[in-house]
């Protein structure tokens, strides 16, 4: 969506897809990790774009490095606050009991090639806004060859910043913050704007229709956001 207009680097995170694990998973070592691909990019300043955790990342590597921050871009990503009783309850709505039990049952004990692909599918599909289109395209993400880094998700969570700590930091921010989030994500969109809602010139883009992956449900409006984002460094 961006590289008509500008040069984009995507990496997989230590651990996780083609990278290497070394078993050191702390948002620190995260955040420098993005820090040595910008300069072996070559780039003085950068846009920082993440999705889900990516978002939570992105934000970090602003606090930790604003003067080599442009922007940042915070796309579908939890906020501040409670925002796990509000995914949950929907997560409820969006299963039936049958697929609540199946999946509790794929969850209890060793998964052969294809049950890892159900538990997948069925633990991803609620992320869409279409149940039917949920399926299928959480049923193409479960074929990914790549297995789930369990310990590094969990070291990661573990190790993410209170939420007072998010805030305070969050108010000195002093740069472009641009908060993306699709209105049928499960994941609410209140405590992301509660986080937005005190960043320094901070604007919340709500995209009607999109889940947690907007590019995939709503990828023209997905689209206008980013290269408004792009657009407005360049001014």
């Amino acid at each position: 969506m961006l590289e008509p207009v500008t040069a984009v680097h995507r990496f997989d995170q230590r651990g996780c897809g083609g990278s290497e694990d070394t078993g050191d998973h702390t948002m620190g070592r995260a955040v420098a990790d993005v820090e040595a691909l910008r300069r072996h990019w070559g780039h003085d300043r950068w846009i920082v774009i993440g999705h889900s955790f990516g978002a939570t990342l992105a934000l970090e590597y602003a606090f930790a490095h604003p003067g080599r921050t442009a922007a940042v871009g915070y796309l579908s990503g939890v906020g501040v606050g409670d925002w796990r009783a509000a995914y949950r309850d929907e997560w409820m709505r969006r299963t039936t009991v049958a697929q609540r039990e199946r999946l509790a049952e794929l969850e209890a004990g060793e998964r052969s090639a294809r049950e890892e692909t159900e538990f997948r599918t069925l633990c991803w599909f609620t992320d869409h806004a279409d149940p039917g289109d949920g399926r299928r395209w959480a049923a193409e993400d479960a074929r990914a060859g790549f297995p789930i880094n369990w310990a590094a998700n969990r070291a990661l969570m573990a190790g993410t910043r209170p939420d007072a700590d998010v805030l305070a930091r969050a108010r000195e921010l002093d740069l472009p913050c641009w908060f993306v989030h699709g209105d049928r994500d499960p994941r609410p969109s209140g405590t992301v704007r509660a986080l937005a809602g005190v960043v320094p010139g901070a604007r919340f883009r709500l995209i009607a229709g999109a889940g947690h992956h907007p590019w995939r449900e709503r990828p023209g409006d997905l689209r206008q956001v980013l290269r408004e984002l792009v657009a407005d460094q360049a001014k």
